[in-house]
């Protein structure tokens, strides 16, 4: 498969899974957050599928299309290894969706970040909270969801907290 192919169906696959997510959640409280706004693309997409959600974003180093940046009330700056401790904190059991999209490339770096991230979302998350993400993870209270039909297991991952 061509790297071509392989990012469109890692994209319908997060699309699939988010909109799987967001149904999940309907009637449910809570906040959204997105790991990583990149060029802003998911982060808009999450805009129009959680009209009545608040969504915060953390970023490194905002690069995204102006039209896809976050007002500086819903946008976290900074280095995720320095700024997630303290939204752990601010957030606690608020949230009912986790988006990640951090996969780099590196599987080392991938299976670092993801679980430095993991130790943190049974505290961000409210009960039946939903964790949608490009990389594995593993947490307390984590119960892996099947991914929607047409997504094959393993492209994208969808874990709820008990």
């Amino acid at each position: 498969m061509s790297r071509l192919d392989s990012f469109i169906r890692r994209l319908e696959a997060q699309r699939a899974c988010l909109k799987l997510a967001v149904e999940l959640l309907r009637g449910r409280p809570g906040h959204v957050i997105e790991m990583g706004l990149g060029n802003g693309r998911t982060y808009d997409h999450l805009r129009e599928l959680c009209p009545d959600r608040e969504i915060f974003v953390f970023e490194r180093q905002v690069a995204a299309h102006p039209d896809c940046i976050p007002d500086p009330e819903h946008l976290v700056l900074g280095d995720i290894e320095e700024t997630l401790p303290g939204a752990a904190a601010r957030f606690a059991g608020r949230v009912a969706l986790v988006h990640m999209d951090i996969g780099c490339g590196d599987p080392a770096a991938n299976r670092r970040i993801s679980g430095f991230i993991s130790e943190f979302l049974p505290r961000l998350l409210a009960s039946g909270g939903l964790v949608v993400s490009d990389q594995a993870v593993d947490f307390p209270g984590a119960r892996p969801l099947d991914p929607p039909a047409g997504v094959a297991p393993g492209r994208y991952h969808l874990n709820r907290l008990a």
